[in-house]
């Protein structure tokens, strides 16, 4: 449906059904559409981060057609990276609020394809440099608008599996790419100089499938009837319903409910820091401990993981990728098998459940890891376990800065904290890590794993005692948005002024 049919903005105060129309709808293909064109983009993340930390050898090896070290890879690119990535959650989070869904989710994955694809073309360490820092701008953006537009469009029964299972399809590209990896860097198949090219390439090409999908996915009714766009809003919602009555073959239960909202173009970040910090402080502090916690953890394992492997298991480096793709699937399975409970068990039970059970694993491997009971298999096997659950609570972190917010504020409020966390996790994480893995010291790699622990397990306390019941519930009574609250507030004025003028002799 095109921009013009969805109908021109105006500004007032209107009373509509549209969210209590799309949480009672039931599951179909419009929601596949959904879940395909908006949520796979997380596997292109986790295929590009795995391809560049399991080829950092190669690309710092004579004939690779790049002349850059090894340290400057794993460094000064992941550092950039991770840069790119929180200036690109904050300025395009910004402007998803403001412009809507739909236009930055197409922005940001072609700012991620254009970079990806000059990156397999890099000649020089500062294009390299460039070109992962942009490529990195593309997938904060990403995070921002993506999830804010999935939650607003998936019916709230289904909204915590969904949103934790896409988020941990991440885990499917990092699956991905350390198997390309393994690939890429066989020289009986690919020269030096071509494989780690044919590996960025890939990631292109899987964008531009996903590009083609995303086309068809529509703006979200949400922000459309909040900015001034409810006739659109509502036509969009019809042709939804009936594709879903036609694919179900049964009519749609009646909605539940209706909101009263004075329409607005924007809100500034003045009164975004506000709402976040001043009307919802206890929500705020569970953001940053969930992104917080779980950046740590996951720090504590995965930055540090070829090198343990490597130095205390005498792995060698080609092999590494076998291992992490054990990894990578206990990560992906956790979402998938526990994502249900979320929405059925409940968000604080879960959260909390999560993050303790994974920073008490952890804590548990580290004591078996110093007592020397551990192969690379069994530490393997051991990560599998704590991941399992940490990232299920890793998912759930985005989840929940994504509904526990007003409507106006989640591209930025999920920006906002995935800056924060990522910041924390790719910057103090590396500085923290880096010497405590690499050293060849047992006790030093015991301290980084309970560090994480610690963090994370403070973050499933915090969840247990902050952490909202959101399941099932619809993102306007999670939050109520703070257009609506505008409209209470000037109905209450305008209540007030009927009674002064009545009351006037």
């Amino acid at each position: 449906m095109s921009e013009p049919e969805l109908g021109k903005a105006s500004h007032g105060t209107v009373t509509t059904q549209v969210p209590a129309r799309l949480d009672r709808l039931p599951w179909s293909r419009w929601h596949w559409m959904i879940v395909i064109g908006l949520g796979t983009v997380w596997i292109l993340d986790g295929l590009e981060v795995t391809i560049v930390g399991s080829m950092a050898g190669r690309l710092s090896e004579e004939g690779s057609g790049l002349a850059i070290s090894s340290a400057q890879v794993t460094g000064v690119a992941a550092a950039l990276y991770v840069a790119g990535a929180c200036s690109g959650a904050l300025f395009f989070g910004w402007l998803t609020d403001r412009f809507g869904r739909k236009k930055l989710f197409l922005i940001t994955l072609a700012v991620y394809l254009v970079a990806t694809a000059l990156t397999a073309l890099s000649f020089s360490a500062w294009w390299f440099f460039v070109f992962r820092f942009l490529t990195g701008f593309g997938i904060g953006g990403e995070y921002a608008a993506i999830n804010s537009a999935i939650d607003e469009l998936i019916p709230s029964k289904y909204r915590g599996r969904v949103d934790l299972i896409i988020n941990g399809s991440f885990w499917l590209g990092a699956m991905g790419g350390a198997l390309l990896s393994v690939l890429a860097l066989d020289t009986d198949l690919l020269p030096k100089d071509l494989g780690w090219r044919i590996s960025f390439g890939l990631g292109v090409v899987l964008g531009l499938v996903i590009l083609l999908v995303r086309r068809h996915v529509p703006e979200s009714p949400r922000w459309m009837f909040i900015h001034g766009r409810e006739e659109g809003a509502e036509r969009l919602v019809e042709d939804v319903e009936r594709q879903v009555e036609a694919d179900t073959g049964r009519p749609l239960p009646e909605p539940a409910g209706a909101i009263t909202i004075k329409q607005r173009h924007s809100v500034g970040f003045v009164q975004i820091a506000r709402t976040l910090f001043r009307a919802y402080p206890r929500r705020a502090v569970l953001g940053l401990a969930l992104f917080i916690g779980q950046a740590f953890l996951y720090n504590a394992i995965t930055f540090g993981f070829g090198a343990i492997l490597v130095t205390f298991f005498g792995i060698g480096t080609g092999s590494t990728g076998y291992f992490f793709a054990v990894i990578a699937f206990g990560n992906f399975m956790g979402p998938l098998l526990l994502g249900r409970l979320f929405d059925t068990w409940g968000r604080r039970p879960m959260i909390a459940g999560t993050y303790v059970i994974s920073g008490v694993l952890l804590f548990v491997t580290a004591w078996m890891f110093s007592n020397g009971w551990l192969t690379a298999t069994t530490m393997t096997l051991s990560w599998c376990v704590v991941l399992f659950f940490a990232s299920a609570g890793a998912s759930s972190a985005y989840l929940t800065v994504s509904e526990i917010f007003p409507m106006e504020t989640r591209a930025m409020a999920i920006a906002f904290f995935y800056a924060v966390g990522t910041a924390a996790g790719g910057i103090s994480g590396p500085l923290i890590f880096a010497g405590l893995t690499e050293s060849g010291v047992v006790a030093d790699t015991v301290l980084a794993f309970c560090i994480g622990a610690t963090l994370m397990v403070a973050g499933g306390l915090v969840a247990w005692f902050f952490a909202v019941a959101a399941e099932g519930r619809s993102l306007e009574d999670i939050a109520t948005p703070l257009s609506a609250q505008a409209a209470e507030a000037e109905a209450t004025g305008r209540a007030a002024g009927a009674t002064a003028r009545t009351a006037a002799p």
